[in-house]
C-alpha cells in the first residue's frame, strides 16, 4: 500500500510520518510515533481504552482515520502534564481516590474526564455517567472512578475568559482560558 508524509500536531510538537491513506490514528501513535499509554482494547470504539483528545474533545483513536487528524491537536496521555510538570489534577484525583486498579483502561478514562472537564467545570452525576459511558473497566465498580472526577473537578475551580484559547498539558480549555482560583 502507498504510504503519504502525513504531519500531526502531537502534546505540542510537530510530528511527521509515513502511513497509508487508511491509517488510524491508533497505529500512528503507538508504531509510528512511540506513543504506547494510548491502548488497544476492543478495536470497534466500544471500549474507551483508546481515547486521546482532538481539539479539546475526547476522540477514539481507533475509529479515527490518522490523515483525517492532520492540522488538530492531539493530546495523548503522555502529554499531560501540570504547569510544573508534575501530574494533573485529573491524574492525582484518579490516583488518590483509586480510580484505578489493573490500569489497563485508565489512560482513556482520565483523558476522557480531561474533555469533560475542559468544556464542564462542575459536571453533575449524570454528565459524569454520560461523558465516561463509552469507557469500560472491568476491574472496579466505577464508584471510584466517578469519585475521582468529582475531586478533579473540585481542584480545577475555574473560571473561564478568552475563548478558544488552549494551555500545556491537561488544562485543555476549547471554550476559554482556565485559572485557578480559591476555594
Amino acid at each position: 500500500m502507498t504510504k503519504r508524509l502525513l504531519t500531526l500536531d502531537v502534546n505540542g510538537a510537530e510530528r511527521t510520518v509515513a502511513c497509508p491513506g487508511n491509517a488510524i490514528l491508533l497505529d500512528v501513535l503507538r508504531e509510528d510515533l512511540h506513543l504506547t499509554g494510548t491502548k488497544r482494547g476492543c478495536d470497534m470504539g466500544t471500549c474507551g481504552c483508546c481515547t486521546v483528545i482532538v481539539d479539546g474533545e475526547a476522540r477514539l483513536s481507533c475509529l479515527t482515520l490518522a490523515h483525517a487528524s492532520a492540522g488538530r491537536k492531539i493530546t495523548t496521555i503522555e502529554g499531560l502534564r501540570s504547569e510544573t510538570g508534575g501530574l494533573t489534577p485529573v491524574q492525582e484525583a484518579y490516583a488518590g481516590c483509586g480510580g484505578s486498579q489493573c490500569g489497563f483502561c485508565t489512560p482513556g478514562f482520565i483523558m476522557t474526564t480531561t474533555a469533560l472537564l475542559g468544556r464542564n467545570a462542575q459536571p453533575s452525576d449524570a454528565e459524569v455517567r454520560e461523558a465516561l459511558s463509552g469507557n469500560l473497566c472491568r476491574c472496579t465498580g466505577y464508584v471510584k472512578i466517578f469519585d475521582a472526577v468529582h475531586t478533579a473537578a473540585r481542584e480545577l475551580r475555574v473560571v473561564r475568559d478568552e475563548p478558544g484559547e488552549v494551555y500545556e498539558g491537561t488544562q485543555v480549555a476549547p471554550k476559554g482560558r482556565r485559572k485557578e482560583v480559591a476555594p
